[in-house]
């Protein structure tokens, strides 16, 4: 199902990633370049498209918009920008984040395998001018098939993460306190899977209790030669515990996620041989861009029909939305 939205719908997104999300254009929405002019665009909007970065929709601005009935977002979380104050209203919130599941996923396993077999640490020292026998030197290195993979929240992206490690033969195991196992990938908890696992990958949401869920005790649990992969949130690790062990290069570490960002040119996990980085870029492939204005569309149309909305955020969801 697709929307053809109209006057009534206005979509608050940047023109660049508008045209990545709708390359067939929004139909007749109205649309906002800037999130700062929402208030005064806000009048008339039955539907609400928006972006990363949104205001916080609280009493004053949705004053601006009594006839404001679903507001969709592009992204996953919405945790950030949707308040009480909306459900109290009757307004229905949906949201993307579905889309992005596959590519981030993808990414956890791209650099799952990397740490794996060092490939960071040979193409920091070959760009860093080591000579080839100084280059060639690296830990063991070791076979994705039969690894004990641990992965820390079984979300959707954990378990996208989950398909693919086990599709390649990876001994995979789950720490989440909302996971209760399943055949072949047993639940276990989180110190146990730390000591015992050669890749850790994180999935965890942001909530209060998985704030620095990773510090120097749990990086301390790891076995000498393992690896940490974080796609998900800098949120859910100290960072500067985690500088520290990778400075004793007795870990690697692949991240996309940090607690300053932009990454600070200066940053010492620039000049680590032992990490492998990305500027949390995990999610941004051409297809899911695409699919995440799929889903948007789909779920404006089928607000439109009365229908029910696939990808809702409840007020229960979003106590636990990361």
């Amino acid at each position: 199902m697709t929307g053809s939205p109209d006057a009534r719908t206005l979509v608050s997104v940047p023109p660049a990633l508008r045209a990545l999300l709708f390359p067939e254009g929004v139909g007749g929405a109205r649309l906002l370049d800037d999130a700062s002019g929402l208030a005064a665009a806000l009048p008339g909007t039955e539907v609400l498209v928006t972006s990363w970065g949104a205001p916080v929709l609280d009493a004053a601005l949705l004053d601006r918009a009594p006839g404001l009935r679903l507001v969709a977002h592009i992204g996953a979380s919405v945790k950030f920008f949707v308040t009480p104050e909306l459900f109290a209203r009757g307004v229905r919130v949906t949201q993307a984040g579905q889309a992005m599941a596959r590519p981030v996923a993808e990414v956890a396993l791209a650099f799952t395998l990397a740490l794996l077999h060092r490939v960071h640490r040979f193409d920091h020292a070959l760009r860093g001018g080591a000579e080839w026998s100084a280059a060639e030197q690296a830990p063991p290195r070791h076979e994705l098939l039969g690894c004990p993979v641990g992965v820390v929240g079984a979300s959707r992206t954990g378990r996208a993460h989950i398909e693919l490690l086990r599709a390649l033969g990876a001994r995979v195991r789950v720490s989440d306190p909302y996971y209760a196992g399943e055949p072949d990938v047993p639940a276990v908890p989180l110190d146990e899977l730390l000591a015992t696992s050669r890749i850790v990958a994180l999935h965890a949401p942001v909530l209060p209790e998985t704030r620095h869920l990773i510090g120097a005790r749990e990086l301390a649990l790891m076995p000498d030669g393992a690896g940490l992969v974080n796609t998900a949130r800098s949120w859910l690790v100290d960072e500067d515990a985690l500088l520290a062990e990778l400075r004793t290069g007795r870990i690697d570490a692949a991240i996309d996620v940090f607690d300053a960002e932009p990454l600070p040119v200066g940053h010492p996990f620039r000049g680590l041989p032992n990490v492998l980085l990305t500027p949390h870029q995990a999610a941004g492939t051409v297809e899911a861009r695409r699919r995440q204005g799929e889903i948007v569309l789909d779920e404006i149309a089928r607000h439109r029909a009365g229908l029910p909305l696939r990808h809702e955020v409840t007020p229960e969801a979003l106590e636990r939305m990361g």
